[in-house]
């Protein structure tokens, strides 16, 4: 406060910088009491209209940006609210430009953080101001202007999905969208459209500039505007998609790419039709690299949203074919080339007719089995490009093998092979170079290529037969194990990722006759779960866990002392990650229904841990520990139902007596009623999920059918337990539904007979 008073204009400007870095630093609720005096300060320094040193005036509005976050108390008072917005709002004409992006910034944010309190500066600063910086020559200055209506935008997405959330409840929304979006969208539409024209040619990928901003604007106005945007931007498509300047064709791409999410179908179909052939398509070839690489991108759009229109038998031979030209274009094109292939096999396999065969539901043909082939070929080929670092195109073309692959048919099936055959070589060739030859630069390329084939390789397994599967498996377990002991493993957390998700894929297919290879992988799981610290792999390694409890059964039983001992260790250590947690619950299920009684030895360990876990509680207003806790507790009844369909494995339902079916079940029964109450206390959470109710549903049934009568009877008399499984019937996920209904026939078969 001594210095803000201060004459000296560079003591003033570092007492407000300090005050600045101070809001950006601190915890919001450790300022929120000081608001006031640091609002003050900050616009008494440097905000009034008699400070005329630009450098105090700029730190200003810079600590007032930082300070918005914690003034929510001052902007609910109309007086200091307005007193705000116009200082602000005086400060985005100022003649400098630094000064005119630090108040525009400052729009931004209040729009994002106080978007239900700006209806009243809207008409009267707001939108004259914003339209103002859009059409601004200077860059800094425009991109704010489009950053402050796709913030608008983005809140008034996120209140019309709260609408509609409340409305499937039965409840009147919190808030409610103000639709400013939408009054604008005829008066900067104009603007963001022209701006789409000012790309330059050798525009950097990460480079950040008007024309992108604008074009991320357009598609979050689609998304707020739906069917009214189409009017406005059809006849600028129209202009431009055949003009002679590359840039204007470009931006009329963009621009109906842009659009294209949001309208109903039949809003946009005539345009898509009226566009897609011949233009689209014969813009592959344009003399422009920038107007082919958009029009590879428009044409994934268009797979993704009307895939039926994109897989039509009339054009699909004059698609593929251009597609396979664009593909040996520069980096960039060639990217979206591969992108646009992955989604058009997505549309193809969804638009095909299901198979009869109850075994694999793969279609038997589809529209892209003639080109099959020639399209994993030559994307295979695209990956040796040695190019192929630009643009991310190896990645890219890796990708689209991956997804030709998971979505083709049973025609297909040869290919899939030779493709299995063809990622083998591959791996195996690249383990035989030698690591200590490259570069750091290389020894990453090298790694990433690793990971990209192990990858593709999970892909390929998840498609073969399991009969397949089991002729190539012992080459596959000693590429993925020589992997996992390379150095770039060693350095590369993705790697050992990559190859435990594909070992994964493998036991999926071979079931137990995967149990030959434990030996030797174990070494390398029991490593991978040890290490919490590297989330991603050991979260690789407790989902091979999972897989190889529902594969090898009782024959896991060997493994499991290691394998328990670690999972409850880390259950127990509040350093290891929260997101590491569940998946280890969820595994402790899968473990004790693949063992069955064998799981005895670690009963009480394991009840008293899912107890401890269970009665973690988290504020309501913290909504990212909500969702944790909502996965938790719908892990731990997994794990819950997990023990008791081990423990009761073949035996019938529970005894009209109440005594459960079996020996190992009635050691159970001392934890029963603690289960009881935390199925009745889930009915009673506010913020239970669709999928956590699906669980507790399952659980219920679960211990009808193993204790009979008695459990029944105390379900019956719990209302909150009876509300939770009507509430199941009711839902719109047929998992959901089935558990429930299930559920609710055990209570009664139990009540009935018991009655007879």
């Amino acid at each position: 406060a001594e210095y803000m008073g201060s004459s000296i204009d560079s003591m003033k400007e570092a007492s407000i910088e300090a005050i600045g870095y101070i809001c950006e630093d601190c915890d919001v609720q450790c300022l929120q009491s000081k608001s006031n005096e640091l609002l003050t300060a900050i616009v008494n320094g440097g905000l009034r209209a008699e400070v005329q040193n630009e450098h105090v005036r700029l730190a200003s509005i810079t600590a007032l940006l930082n300070s918005l976050e914690f003034t929510r108390v001052n902007f609910e008072r109309e007086d200091e609210r307005n007193y705000i917005m116009q200082v602000v709002c005086e400060s985005t004409q100022h003649v400098n430009t630094q000064i005119r992006v630090k108040s525009l910034q400052c729009l931004v944010k209040v729009m994002g953080l106080y978007y239900q309190l700006m209806e009243q500066y809207m008409s009267s600063a707001l939108f004259a101001i914003t339209v103002d910086a859009m059409k601004c020559n200077e860059d800094e200055v425009s991109l704010q202007g489009i950053e402050f209506w796709s913030t608008v935008c983005d809140e008034e997405i996120e209140l019309i999905i709260e609408c509609q959330e409340a409305a499937e409840t039965g409840q009147p929304p919190q808030n409610t969208s103000k639709f400013y979006a939408k009054g604008a969208l005829p008066f900067i539409i104009a603007i963001l459209l022209e701006k789409l024209t000012e790309q330059e040619y050798e525009d950097e990928p990460d480079d950040w500039n008007p024309c992108k901003a604008a074009s991320v604007c357009v598609m979050l106005l689609s998304n707020c505007c739906e069917n009214d945007i189409v009017a406005h931007v059809l006849p600028f498509v129209e202009a431009n998609i055949q003009h002679g300047e590359w840039n204007r064709r470009e931006a009329a791409l963009m621009a109906f790419g842009s659009i294209l999410e949001g309208p109903e179908t039949n809003a946009l179909r005539p345009l898509v039709q009226q566009v897609f052939n011949p233009y689209l398509i014969n813009m592959l070839r344009d003399e422009s690299a920038a107007v082919q690489d958009t029009a590879a991108w428009a044409i994934g759009r268009i797979c993704e949203i009307l895939p039926d229109l994109a897989v039509d038998n009339s054009h699909i031979e004059f698609l593929m074919t251009e597609l396979l030209v664009a593909l040996d274009k520069e980096p960039r094109v060639s990217a979206n080339v591969c992108w646009a292939f992955s989604s058009l096999s997505k549309a193809a396999y969804d638009n095909s007719n299901p198979s009869d065969d109850s075994q694999d539901d793969s279609p038997d043909t589809y529209v892209l089995s003639r080109f099959f082939e020639t399209v994993v070929q030559k994307l295979l080929l695209t990956t040796d490009r040695p190019d192929g670092n630009q643009s991310n195109l190896r990645t890219s073309a890796y990708e689209a093998v991956m997804e030709m692959v998971k979505n083709s048919p049973k025609d297909c099936y040869v290919h899939i092979q030779h493709t299995t055959l063809a990622i083998m070589e591959r791996l195996d060739k690249i383990l035989f170079l030698e690591e200590s030859r490259f570069s750091a630069s290389e020894r990453q390329q090298y790694a990433d290529l690793q990971g990209l084939l192990c990858a593709t390789m999970q892909s390929v397994l998840m498609k073969i037969h399991e009969e397949d599967a089991a002729k190539v498996s012992d080459k596959v377990v000693e590429c993925l194990l020589k992997m996992l002991k390379t150095e770039a493993a060693a350095h590369s957390q993705g790697v050992q990722e990559d190859a435990l998700m594909a070992l994964s894929s493998l036991v999926e297919r071979l079931k137990v006759r995967f149990l030959s290879y434990m030996p030797h992988l174990f070494p390398f799981l029991k490593f991978a779960l040890e290490k919490a610290e590297h989330i991603q792999v050991c979260q690789a390694a407790i989902g091979l866990v999972g897989d190889l409890s529902r594969s090898l059964g009782q024959e896991l039983g060997p493994y499991c002392n290691d394998i328990m001992s670690i999972l409850l260790k880390h259950l127990s250590c509040n350093d290891v990650d929260k997101q590491l947690k569940p998946p280890i619950v969820s595994a402790l299920g899968d473990i004790a229904l693949a063992i069955g009684t064998l799981f005895m030895p670690y009963m009480e360990m394991v009840m008293n841990t899912l107890k401890q876990a269970s009665a973690l509680r988290v504020e309501s207003d913290d909504y990212e520990m909500v969702e944790y806790l909502n996965d938790l507790r719908e892990a731990c009844l997994d794990a819950y139902t997990g023990i008791i369909q081990g423990l009761r494995g073949e035996s019938e339902g529970g005894q009209m007596n109440g005594s459960p079916v079996n020996n190992e079940l009635a050691s159970m029964q001392p934890y029963v009623n603690d289960l009881v109450m935390l199925v009745q206390q889930l009915a009673l959470d506010p913020d239970r999920t669709d999928t956590l109710i699906a669980s507790a549903c399952g659980l219920v049934g679960d211990l009808a059918n193993a204790y009979g009568h008695n459990i029944a009877t105390a379900f019956e008399k719990h209302q909150a337990i009876k509300d939770l499984l009507l509430e199941g019937k009711k839902s719109k996920q047929n998992k959901t539904k089935t558990l429930a209904n299930w559920a609710s026939r055990e209570i009664k078969k139990y009540l009935v007979t018991a009655a007879i």
